[in-house]
């Protein structure tokens, strides 16, 4: 894991509407999940919705992947659901340092995270978050 990436928490707190303004499909059907890569600063590296949370962090991790540009060691994993083990483990395979979401991360995604080093916040809304594991990277 990067331990060098330092995310702003007021970058992380923006997360949650930049993903928003992002989310054209959700707007239409109010059913879909979104996935995003950010760097450090906010900026957007890459978006996806599907019906499936899980489904859009395979695509955004995939667009990636495709473009040369795995390991993902100075990205930020953002997703509009919760963060679950799958998310965690799919994040830190990508070598995504910190994933943020807008719900609730499940224990067994808190228990991954923390034993592979990777910074997880969840309840990512309203200008706040809980940083759950590996807070120094949230500055």
């Amino acid at each position: 894991m990067n331990a060098r990436l330092e995310v702003p928490r007021a970058v992380l707190a923006a997360l949650p509407g930049e993903l928003a303004a992002r989310q054209s499909g959700f707007v239409v059907t109010g059913g879909l999940h979104a996935a995003a890569l950010f760097d450090a600063a906010g900026r957007v590296q890459a978006v996806a919705e599907d019906v499936g949370r899980h489904n859009a962090v395979d695509k955004v991790v995939g667009r990636m992947l495709r473009a040369g540009r795995l390991p993902l060691s100075a990205s930020v994993l953002f997703v509009s659901g919760r963060a679950s083990f799958e998310i965690v483990q799919k994040a830190f395979l990508a070598g995504v340092p910190v994933v943020g979401a807008v719900s609730a991360p499940t224990s067994l995604a808190i228990e991954l995270a923390d034993a592979t080093g990777l910074t997880l916040a969840g309840f990512v809304r309203g200008g706040a978050c809980n940083v759950y594991t590996h807070a120094s990277r949230i500055v």
